[in-house]
């Protein structure tokens, strides 16, 4: 009894160290596919929406400013094509507002609204510059085609806004003045005290439409443009990095407003700076901000 109770419990014994070594040994099946190796951190998303937005300082505005000034001097005929067209847009708008002061402000507004498409060339030709390459006026005319779907659908959007913008815009007109006020042509008449009240009303509306536009495309053209991305995913992206870096996108925006601002004043002549600059540093900004996505 003695002897057997013995054996019984060594043979319970054994199979247990067995099962141990086996619990200790790796296993030898293979992975599942597309598993991550165990402990190897997850692949980062390069998604707009997904990846992390860089910490940006009150400086990098001026340095996109600086880099856009180098790109202009690296691809001048670039720049100078594109600065024309902003200044064929101004003498457009004083030429209506000559005859239809009405539409100008409602114009205005689309003309703004034109602008981020019209430096899609600058962005282009920002980016052939980052990479080495030397840029040129007619692939830079080309670069909406790249991506013209998402393209589209982005300016279908802020058209939308843009129509709304137009209608705030007469309606802030019919209800400043009865029937049409006499300007004779001059812009400097609206800065009289009898228009004051009307202007003040016009640049808060304008101000409202400005911020929504700019909160939704200050990166997103040159992200549809670079990457796969479609046009809600960028905009959303644009209003993301606003939101989340306020300060600076605020300073970002006063110091675009200014550069072309000081640009309009000799009959619009300055834009052909301005506008071009303000074109490649925004190329800066959305790369600085948005950081680098595969294949770059």
């Amino acid at each position: 009894m003695a002897a057997s109770h013995s054996v019984s419990s060594s043979n319970r014994g054994a199979p247990s160290g067995r099962l141990d070594e086996v619990s200790a040994r790796p296993s030898s099946d293979p992975a599942p596919a597309g598993a991550a190796p165990a402990g190897a951190d997850a692949p980062a998303s390069t998604h707009p929406l997904d990846r992390p937005i860089a910490t940006l300082g009150w400086g990098d505005p001026l340095r996109w400013l600086a880099a856009g000034w180098r790109d202009f001097m690296h691809a001048p005929r670039i720049g100078l094509f594109y600065g024309a067209c902003f200044a064929l847009m101004g003498w457009a708008l004083l030429g209506v507002f000559k005859f239809a002061p009405a539409y100008t402000l409602a114009l205005s507004a689309g003309f703004l609204l034109m602008g981020p498409f019209l430096c899609l060339g600058l962005y282009h030709a920002s980016r052939a510059l980052e990479r080495g390459h030397t840029p040129s006026l007619w692939s830079s005319m080309g670069a909406w085609q790249r991506r013209g779907s998402a393209m589209a659908t982005f300016g279908f959007i802020l058209l939308i806004v843009e129509m709304l913008w137009g209608r705030a815009a007469m309606v802030v007109f019919a209800v400043s003045f009865e029937g049409m006020p006499a300007f004779d042509g001059s812009v400097a008449q609206l800065l009289s005290p009898d228009y004051l009240p009307f202007v003040v009303t016009y640049l808060a509306v304008g101000a409202l439409f400005a911020g929504l536009i700019f909160a939704i495309s200050v990166v997103s053209i040159p992200m549809i443009m670079h990457e796969q991305v479609d046009a809600i995913s960028a905009g959303l992206a644009s209003l993301r990095l606003v939101m989340t870096q306020t300060g600076v996108m605020l300073w970002w925006g006063f110091l675009l407003s200014a550069v072309v601002t000081i640009g309009m004043l000799p009959g619009f002549l300055g834009l052909l700076l301005a506008g071009p600059v303000v074109g490649h540093a925004s190329w800066h900004a959305y790369r600085a901000a948005m950081g680098r996505v595969d294949g770059d």
